[in-house]
């Protein structure tokens, strides 16, 4: 008798297990397309980095490209727009983190840190207001700027929050030059 108790046992252990096995396969059958659902889609993937050529872009102007569905402003600064920016590297700053993505977090807002070349010619940020995500107007505002009409936010020659009810600085993608005249985002 007891050696028949064993093996009922044995098979009772066996399906335990392969009952727990048949489950966790079909948790994880129902639970991977929930998962992968969640991944970008593929021509999103294909948009994860593009290259722009700024060669028309002249001193002074700003072009605006369609990058990851948002707005990138791409400004070629004047001297007085970066002797401007740089003046107010001093001004008491509603947000004092640079929100650039090629320095990481903890950078300091000041005008080098928001550009993209060393002379800080290059100015590359998201083209949406950190308030709301309106769209600010190019050159205006009351710091020379940006400034957004929906709820008043305006921004410096850096693209810092200055006045208004944004909370954070316009976002620096990663972005670099890959030749003199192309800049790739992402």
């Amino acid at each position: 008798m007891a050696h028949v108790e064993e093996e009922s046992g044995t098979r009772r252990d066996f399906l335990y297990v392969a009952t727990a096995a048949a489950g966790v396969v079909a948790a994880g059958a129902v639970v991977w397309p929930l998962v992968n659902q969640m991944n970008p889609s593929a021509d999103v993937q294909a948009l994860a980095q593009i290259q722009v050529d700024v060669s028309g872009l002249g001193i002074g102007s700003q072009m605006t490209v369609l990058f990851l569905g948002k707005p990138v402003f791409i400004r070629r600064r004047t001297e007085e727009d970066i002797a401007a920016a740089r003046a107010d590297d001093g001004a008491a700053l509603p947000d004092g983190d640079a929100r650039n993505a090629n320095l990481g977090l903890g950078a300091d807002a000041t005008d080098a840190n928001r550009t993209i070349d060393e002379a800080g010619e290059w100015l590359v940020m998201i083209g949406v207001c950190t308030h709301f995500g309106c769209v600010p107007l190019a050159e205006a505002g009351d710091f020379g700027g940006w400034f957004c009409p929906c709820h008043g936010s305006h921004y410096d020659r850096a693209g810092r929050i200055r006045r208004g009810p944004a909370p954070e600085n316009m976002h620096i993608p990663v972005a670099e030059f890959v030749s003199d005249t192309v800049i790739q985002l992402g």
